[in-house]
């Protein structure tokens, strides 16, 4: 658990993993306000009033000081605010959660490759003719490699390359304020108004301003990374440098007026010849720093959305000791051709502007909603809630609504991207409800003679000694009819000793619990463990742990019941059951569930094996295929004839 006091230390881990995403936008922001337009005094003033007080409105307000206000036990996110809310019964939350996470995850195909590529470019005021996009490849190429080795020594740097960052944002743009202090009045936010409702399209700039605050939806998502008292310091000073290097850029902006930009990034016309290659690998930096934030902030996203039961099991590996690091192989790679696929398809930064914002904008909409949800079921006043409701809409959907004038410019990408993490999600979600529903459960006790007689029965070959099913049974008296049947009829498993494990997420996002049930001592046990979303179900590890502290306590005994083994002390073996569904054929179902179902069993094949899922030792599985039939067909009109 992180530590929310505030110290140096602490404020510099916010800096290298909190602010990376939203750090980096002055490389393009104002380059995309300005865009093809003439430079003039009322596009410049309006823009930085626009920044300025998005800023502050949007990430000061809604997310520093009100949504991370929304903390679950410390964690924060779109998926663990929504864990936080699952108490108040409203199912149709999940609506804004599946949507919020897709999105947010869509976004993280097009924030490195932007950010990289608008550092890179910087190389082009050294070298007009220099080719970047091999450049930007290859760093984004290494990226995605080092992800599998861990990042706990680079993660050291991240603080440091953050602080000298925002210095230098900080610096270059005093200096360049100094030379025309006349841009000090974009402070106040009558330009914004004047830019917005009386500049020709001035509505649609918006498109471009948001690209400003994109990076405080990642805010949120990090703070369980360092606290929100950490995240609250760190940001004064952030967006300290963050407005002066925007103004510096519209200072110079100013002295260009009635110009075209072309190809020149006013970020990099701040700094003097002599130092454009430091401040390109400064900026370069940077942005890395950045996309790994947000890569190590989508597998983060992917797990918990396994734990919520959103998402297909993945193989996750853990490659240092660092809590909490972890490494999902197939949505690193994924992101890593996607964003190499969104370099070679757009190929300049500038083209990226047009696409970027508009999936983000969309998550924070659901935030929104979800964060409304949780003022609501904190029973803020209603004078709170519903002007606070009104005025991030109006905010929200006016950027929303300007942003979708970049849908055919590139926009659709990230949509067509989300849409299809929301199907995945939506699917893999409804099809668990509707195979929930249909789940038979016995009363235990019922069969509780028969399970001990076949125990003791010496005409019948000993399967295992410990014999543990998985149950998805909440009631300790109850068990699957499957497992009955696995157990006595399907080929009947004589064994010593039966354990039946059930695993249970909870709403926290940390969570490390177990009961012990004896429902015939030494012979019939069920362990219920708890875990939190954000944990990983290692079973077999904490199954383990669970028998050994049993055994330490004299509970159980493990040992061999085989004469031979039992006098040396040797241990038992454990044989896991694992019972995995097939749809039957004999299935005759609604048009709906039956599209639900295929897709479900569609990405199952690309999914992880249950056993492995559940971090099992794989030569002590047996995996038995259970045709679930939910709806039979109809009876056939066979007939017999003679």
């Amino acid at each position: 658990m992180h530590s929310n006091r505030i110290t140096i230390a602490s404020l510099l881990v916010a800096m290298g993993i909190i602010f990376g995403d939203i750090g980096t936008s002055p490389l393009y922001v104002l380059k995309a306000i300005i865009g093809t337009q003439p430079i003039n005094e009322m596009l410049v003033l309006g823009g930085l009033s626009c920044v300025l007080w998005t800023l502050t409105l949007q990430t000061t307000i809604k997310y520093v000081i009100l949504t991370l206000r929304a903390d679950n036990h410390g964690e924060g996110g779109i998926f663990a605010l929504y864990a936080l809310l699952k108490r108040m019964k409203k199912k149709w939350l999940l609506i804004p959660a599946i949507i919020g996470g897709a999105t947010l995850l869509a976004d993280g195909l097009i924030t490195p490759p932007i950010s990289v590529a608008s550092a890179i470019e910087g190389l082009r005021v050294i070298s007009p003719e220099i080719k970047t996009i091999p450049i930007i490849v290859g760093i984004l190429f290494l990226l995605f490699f080092i992800q599998q080795f861990g990042t706990n020594v680079v993660g050291k740097f991240f603080g440091p390359v953050m602080l000298i960052w925002f210095s230098m944002l900080a610096i270059l743009g005093v200096s360049s304020i100094t030379s025309d202090v006349s841009v000090l009045k974009a402070l106040n936010p009558y330009y914004a108004y004047d830019l917005l409702v009386h500049y020709p399209k001035g509505f649609w700039l918006l498109g471009a301003v948001f690209l400003a605050t994109t990076g405080a939806e990642a805010l949120y998502s990090d703070l369980g990374h360092c606290g929100k008292k950490n995240i609250r310091a760190a940001w004064i000073f952030v967006k300290s440098a963050l407005i002066l290097n925007y103004f510096g850029q519209g200072a110079w902006l100013l002295k260009h007026n009635g110009e075209l930009l072309n190809d020149v990034n006013p970020f990099y016309s701040l700094m003097p010849t002599w130092f454009i290659p430091v401040g390109v690998i400064i900026a370069t930096a940077a942005t890395i720093v950045a996309s790994q934030a947000l890569i190590s902030g989508s597998f983060t996203l992917i797990n918990e959305a396994m734990r919520l039961n959103l998402w297909p099991k993945v193989r996750i590996k853990y490659p240092t000791i660092v809590k909490g690091q972890l490494f999902i192989p197939s949505i690193n790679w994924l992101l890593c051709f996607g964003c190499i696929g969104v370099i070679l398809y757009f190929k300049e930064s500038s083209h990226m502007e047009a696409a970027y914002g508009l999936s983000i904008v969309v998550t924070m909409i659901m935030t929104t909603i979800l964060l409304i949800n949780f003022l609501i079921m904190k029973r803020y006043s209603a004078f709170i809630i519903y002007p606070l409701l009104a005025i991030y809409l109006t905010i929200e959907f006016s950027f929303l609504a300007a942003n979708l004038s970049k849908f055919s410019h590139g926009g659709w990408v990230t949509l067509v991207i989300a849409t299809v993490l929301i199907s995945v999600m939506t699917i893999w979600y409804r099809a668990r409800k509707i195979m929930d529903q249909y789940v038979e459960f016995v009363p235990l006790e019922k069969h509780l003679p028969l399970i001990e007689e076949l125990s003791n029965d010496p005409t019948i070959e000993k399967y295992a000694t410990h014999l543990v099913y998985l149950t998805s049974a909440k009631k300790n008296e109850e068990i699957e009819a499957k497992i009955v049947h696995s157990l006595l009829k399907r080929r009947p498993k004589k064994a010593d000793v039966y354990w039946f494990v059930h695993l249970d997420v909870t709403d926290e996002p940390h969570t490390h619990e177990y009961s012990v049930h004896k429902i015939v001592p030494d012979k019939i046990i069920r362990i219920n463990i708890k875990l939190g979303f954000r944990d990983i179900p290692a079973i077999n590890k904490y199954f383990r742990t669970i028998v050994t502290a049993l055994e330490a306590n004299k509970e159980i005994n493990i040992m061999s019941r085989y004469e031979s083994l039992s006098k040396n002390q040797i241990t038992g073996d454990f044989k896991f059951i694992v019972m995995k569904k097939y749809l039957s054929i004999e299935n005759d179902l609604p048009f709906f569930q039956k599209l639900i179902l295929d897709g479900y069993f569609f990405l199952k094949r690309f999914s992880l094996s249950e056993e492995k899922g559940f971090g099992l030792d794989t030569s002590n599985v047996k995996v038995e295929h259970v045709p679930m039939i939910i709806m039979a067909a109809k009876d056939s009109n066979i007939r017999r004839v003679e």
